[in-house]
């Protein structure tokens, strides 16, 4: 009975075999690769006309391994205060930089005031941002979606918001320092709006009653009834024809990170429907809670044709524009009295 030969070494292999080999070595390095996109964001930013898997969330896990290669944005109210602790080589920049006057807290800033903020920042349209707030609550996570959609309006590409924020940061025992990050070299930043996104006082009145616009209302059902109002409104209520879908249905009872992409969908299957609506406007008091509401269903379920109205119903009511659910004087007195009472 012959002995089979020994089998080649891999040195003497066929051409084609090697070849074969290395082209399997390939593909299971692309399909890692993809993998690891999956669980985080890409710092690289894209070539000119190539999609790039970035954001629209990122984990601190994920985070954690790139944080060298984006640009992190504290959000914290207290971000640029003096030995606070934070996310190694962040920059502080508070979401009060980012807000309107007090009496109109939602109202866009003069567009010099947000390239002066973005320049000093070193962004450009490229720069992969990744913006940070405290993550306590559902209601903190308005501030990185306010910002998110701000930077996207003036024409950042690169987004992405730290899913459940320093609380999810600090729950991972990832590294923190009290050192203060070094100022970027300023950019020489140049807006670009895509005013697709926003939704001014002028569109939204033209679009009142008009079946092709569903005004979606981000607050407490409280405040769509008119049983209660922000402090720097003049009147309570809401948009004439408006329908509401609180901002706080997105997430898990006493969490402030959004829950996975497919619970994310089983809750927009809840939105109120509007026959023949083409275009969503999502709005609040002051275009916080309805940033909420825009980043999911614009930037996490990709719906198409939404926009933010950022003054929201503090800009509406002092211009003495028409609204619905508007208790009489002697209602909106007898609920002035219950608030304070409550609040002794």
């Amino acid at each position: 009975m012959n002995t089979p030969p020994p089998a080649p070494s891999s040195l003497h292999l066929p051409r084609r075999s090697v070849w074969s080999r290395l082209c399997r070595i390939c593909a299971l390095g692309w399909l890692l690769a993809a993998w690891a996109l999956q669980q985080g964001v890409s710092a690289a930013p894209s070539a000119p006309g190539t999609e790039q898997a970035f954001g629209p969330l990122i984990s601190a896990q994920a985070l954690a391994t790139q944080h060298a290669q984006v640009r992190i944005i504290d959000l914290r109210e207290d971000a640029a205060a003096a030995n606070v602790a934070h996310i190694p080589g962040a920059l502080a920049a508070p979401y009060a930089d980012w807000r309107g006057p007090s009496n109109n807290p939602g109202q866009l800033l003069p567009l010099p005031r947000f390239t002066a903020l973005v320049r000093r920042l070193g962004l450009n349209a490229e720069t992969p941002v990744v913006l940070v707030a405290s993550g306590d609550d559902p209601s903190d996570f308005g501030a990185p979606a306010r910002v998110y959609w701000t930077l996207k309006w003036l024409g950042l590409k690169h987004l992405a918001i730290l899913n459940g924020g320093m609380t999810a940061w600090q729950a991972a025992a990832l590294p923190l320092t009290r050192q203060t990050t070094p100022p970027p070299t300023p950019s020489t930043f140049t807006p670009q709006l895509d005013d697709a996104l926003l939704a001014t006082r002028p569109e939204v009145a033209r679009d009142l009653g008009h079946p092709s616009t569903l005004l979606l209302d981000a607050r407490p059902k409280a405040f769509y009834l008119g049983r209660e109002k922000a402090p720097a409104a003049s009147r309570p209520g809401t948009l004439p024809g408006a329908l509401d879908f609180d901002n706080l249905r997105w997430f898990e009872p006493g969490s402030g990170a959004l829950p996975a992409v497919a619970t994310l969908q089983r809750i927009a299957a809840q939105l109120p429907q509007q026959p023949g609506a083409a275009q969503t406007v999502s709005f609040c008091n002051t275009g916080h809670w309805a940033a909420t509401n825009w980043f999911v269903l614009s930037e996490v379920l990709h719906r198409p044709h939404v926009a933010l109205y950022p003054g929201s119903m503090v800009d509406w009511s002092h211009a003495d524009a028409p609204m619905a659910h508007v208790p009489t004087r002697w209602q909106q007195l007898r609920q002035q009295l219950e608030q304070t009472w409550q609040a002794l």
